[in-house]
């Protein structure tokens, strides 16, 4: 299979090229050149998800080793249950998948514990050294320090808000120890990080800079296609896991609610729906930081008028989803999204045409959630013995206000304890505590427990303490080096 850019290109690149060099010519990304197909049998006969892994990767025919592959896909073997991610019922036409029981207990495990493989050993097998920059507003940048940790012919420089994200999230990185890996705290917020990264990818200069030190540049941040990749996994599994338990029939549709920041997750599943998943509409739940809600309700991308606002699920604080423009290039083409992305660059803002927006409307709807409302939905299922962080709450509003006849599928993208101190408002009290005091105080009340992994981040040393205005990223990223 080959990769083409969304802004434009006669060069076509291989999966191997592609994620070892995210940057697509035009300052666009890659996309597959065509998307292959499942049916029935497919879908239905894994009953393993590592077994649907690994036929899911194999249909798109991507130029890495069986061997590779194998490594890649056994590191699902480092979740905390053989399912990987369990289907839980919890109404009678909702269910939730669970995307978080990997090592650093967030949906960026899923597809960053064999991305960082697959990557790893494509620069081993080349012997090239490679950068690998993050920009996280909190979970791809533990998810990232974790996959690359040590890894041979690999160096990570992770940049992360200062005060974007919470304190679990953050001793996640400040704490690793890994002699090939920096953690760069930014005074901005997460689209602060992110324009950065793309800049650095696009930077003639930096990579020249790069070159002389023999080191090439990647990503791992859903610019790359290869996280892209691995997130069509779990919606096919979700579907097939409905049909097997008897749920629903083979071809009868469902609704998927994502919490949305970056949009690579429902990306994910827009392209399995392309596959040949029987999803019927993609429902996009954001926090107030609504631009998503906006584009999809009213095909106006507009960022002039936009703050970045600091919320309870600071992994949806973002205003520049890049995974929007794959969307853009599969529905209007190359040269209409290189004109959509020129103008939000330049002007801030792009609309889409009627006839745009009503394509856009046949896959997608979206709704937002504030804090308050979000706090009311953890306190309601909690009572009912679901305890849920503030991200999925925000897929709880949608289903709420939805109202389809369709099963729904819901995505919980993290686990409370990455954000205690917000569910301490929800169900406690309404004050600010620290991370240890409401994982101690939630975990005792409710009787749910705390990760080990997650009790150890209290007491490890802090080893990057490495802070910086957005300016002087790149300087502090080639000193490292």
């Amino acid at each position: 299979m080959k990769f083409i850019g969304t802004r434009g290109t006669e060069d076509k690149k291989t999966f191997s090229e592609a994620i070892l060099n995210p940057a697509a010519p035009n300052g666009g990304l890659y996309c597959p050149e065509n998307l292959p197909t499942i049916d029935e049998e497919f879908i239905t006969s894994h009953r393993d998800y590592k077994s649907l892994a690994k036929a899911v990767i194999k249909k798109f025919n991507v130029d890495i080793s069986d061997e590779s592959l194998e490594k890649a896909i056994n590191l699902y073997d480092k979740f905390d249950t053989d399912k990987v991610v369990p289907v839980e019922k919890v109404e009678d036409n909702l269910f939730i998948a669970e995307l978080w029981h990997g090592p650093t207990r967030a949906f960026k495990d899923m597809a960053l514990q064999p991305f960082g493989q697959v990557l790893s050993d494509l620069a081993k097998e080349k012997n090239e050294n490679y950068l690998i920059l993050a920009a996280t507003s909190g979970d791809t940048g533990p998810a990232t320090l974790e996959t690359f940790a040590n890894k041979e012919n690999i160096k990570v420089a992770c940049m992360y808000p200062e005060n974007g994200t919470s304190d679990v999230q953050r001793l996640q990185m400040v704490t690793i120890d890994a002699k090939n890996e920096k953690v760069i705290g930014v005074r901005g917020n997460f689209d602060d990080t992110q324009n950065t990264l793309k800049q650095l990818l696009n930077s003639d200069n930096f990579k020249n800079t790069l070159k002389e030190k023999n080191i090439k540049l990647s990503a791992a941040n859903s610019v790359n296609f290869g996280r892209i990749i691995f997130q069509t996994i779990y919606h096919i599994w979700a579907y097939g896991k409905l049909v097997n338990d008897g749920v629903i029939k083979f071809g009868e549709k469902i609704d998927i609610i994502v919490p949305s920041g970056n949009f690579g997750n429902a990306l994910g599943g827009y392209y399995a729906k392309k596959m040949g998943l029987a999803i019927d509409k993609i429902v996009i739940a954001s926090n107030i930081n609504n631009v998503l809600t906006e584009w999809v309700n009213n095909g106006v991308y507009d960022l002039t008028n936009k703050e970045l606002i600091q919320t309870a699920s600071p992994a949806m604080d973002i205003l520049k989803s890049s995974n929007v423009e794959r969307v853009l290039f599969d529905k209007f083409g190359a040269k209409r999204t290189a004109e959509l992305m020129k103008s939000l660059e330049e002007n801030g803002k792009y609309e889409l045409t009627p006839e745009e927006l009503a394509e856009i409307k046949k896959d997608f709807i979206a709704t937002s959630c504030s804090d308050e409302e979000g706090f009311e939905y953890i306190k309601e299922y909690a009572a009912k013995g679901y305890i849920m962080d503030t991200h999925t709450a925000t897929a709880i509003k949608a289903y709420k206000t939805l109202n389809s006849d369709n099963i729904q599928v819901a995505y919980s993208t993290a686990e409370w304890t990455k954000f205690a101190p917000s569910l301490y408002r929800a169900l406690i009290e309404d004050k600010k505590v620290s991370d240890k005091e409401a994982l101690d105080t939630i975990s005792e009340k409710y009787n749910v427990s705390v990760p080990k992994m997650v009790e150890e981040l209290f007491t490890k040393e802090i080893t990057q303490k490495t802070i910086v205005n957005k300016d002087e990223i790149e300087k502090e990223i080639v000193k490292f080096l």
